[in-house]
């Protein structure tokens, strides 16, 4: 604890001359810090400065997002991946126009969907002022380095929590997280000779720095096979829903199979769906990783002579400007549109 207590009034004047400037930094609006830190999970910094940007352009207010259609608020989240984080920030968004305004107290914000301690420390500090640490994997990594030893989330919030400042709990927060992210970095390669504690740094003082924290091992993703079809009549393109529950649940996407289908076994396939195929395109091999699964795609275009009732037909532009598709699909259509493009029909 006595290493900690000295973390304050050397975090805050470090964070104040070099944070970086970020679009969700210029206010401390309770939905501008909760939208950035829902999507700054698993996401990096510098990916989610468009989507942030674009989302409120579209949805400026919780009401805007709490009435939002299920298919644009998919669309402005295409890309950033963890779809469920997104409908989750809608059932949340309801649940605050139903109480009438943001929740003020921690307690309270962990009860909105799709909130967890991380995320409700936060926006308590940062919004509300209350000595409540936000702890991820950078804040971890520092107090695991500053100590020496491989701290838990729980342990980490428990030391923290008595060292908090007053009066600038949002700033301190901050501070941890943007010296995880921006110094005391991952990979055993650490900026020591610009880090603002590096002077009471136990593990710095060891040599030790690429030892904390220490990782477990993961355990290997599990390889699926699927084939994708991408399925042309005229100039439209097949969709369809996935299952309402499951991997990418109730998203759209170019239908599609588990295995690896022969070009014969495709165009087999789409005869039973009654596209009747006509002709093959284009076969692309593709991969795509999840957090637990990778899925290695064989995509087969197929140009059809029937657009059939199962699906639904888009062309490129009502694609682009409708429809969001997960990167697992997207890699696909991205193809199409770089030929289009290019005049290659």
């Amino acid at each position: 604890m006595c290493r900690l207590k000295h973390l304050p009034e050397l975090l805050l004047p470090w964070y104040a001359a070099n944070q970086r400037q970020l679009p969700w930094r210029q206010d401390t609006l309770p939905y501008h810090v909760w939208l950035s830190e829902i999507m700054l999970q698993q996401t990096r910094v510098e990916a989610v400065k468009g989507y942030y940007e674009r989302f409120l352009r579209e949805l400026p207010t919780i009401e805007a997002l709490a009435q939002a259609p299920e298919d644009r608020l998919l669309k402005l989240w295409e890309g950033l991946g963890y779809y469920p984080r997104v409908r989750n920030l809608q059932r949340a968004a309801r649940q605050i126009v139903e109480r009438g305004s943001f929740p003020t107290e921690h307690a309270q914000i962990l009860q909105l969907s799709g909130v967890g301690p991380y995320t409700a420390g936060a926006i308590a500090s940062i919004c509300f002022g209350q000595p409540t640490p936000a702890v991820d994997g950078n804040v971890l990594r520092v107090l695991s380095r500053l100590l020496a030893r491989t701290i838990e989330r729980t342990e980490a919030t428990e030391l923290l929590e008595p060292v908090y400042p007053r009066g600038h709990c949002g700033d301190f927060t901050q501070a941890l997280m943007e010296l995880g992210a921006t110094v005391c970095v991952p990979n055993g390669a650490p900026s020591c000779d610009t880090c603002p504690v590096a002077h009471i740094c136990r593990a710095r003082q060891q040599g030790r720095q690429a030892d904390f924290p220490q990782r477990q091992k993961k355990k290997p993703r599990r390889v699926e096979q699927r084939t994708v079809l991408i399925l042309r009549c005229g100039d439209k393109l097949a969709v369809c829903k996935r299952p309402s529950k499951g991997l990418l649940a109730g998203l759209w996407q170019f239908p599609d199979t588990e295995g690896t289908l022969t070009l014969q076994e495709a165009v087999s396939l789409a005869q039973q769906w009654g596209t009747e195929p006509q002709a093959p395109e284009l076969e692309l091999e593709r991969s795509h990783i999840f957090t637990h699964v990778q899925w290695e795609l064989r995509g087969i275009y197929l140009s059809c002579g029937a657009m059939a009732e199962c699906f639904c037909w888009y062309t490129l532009q009502e694609l682009e400007e409708k429809i969001g598709l997960p990167t697992a699909y997207r890699q696909f259509l991205d193809v199409l549109q770089k030929g289009e493009n290019d005049g290659d029909h």
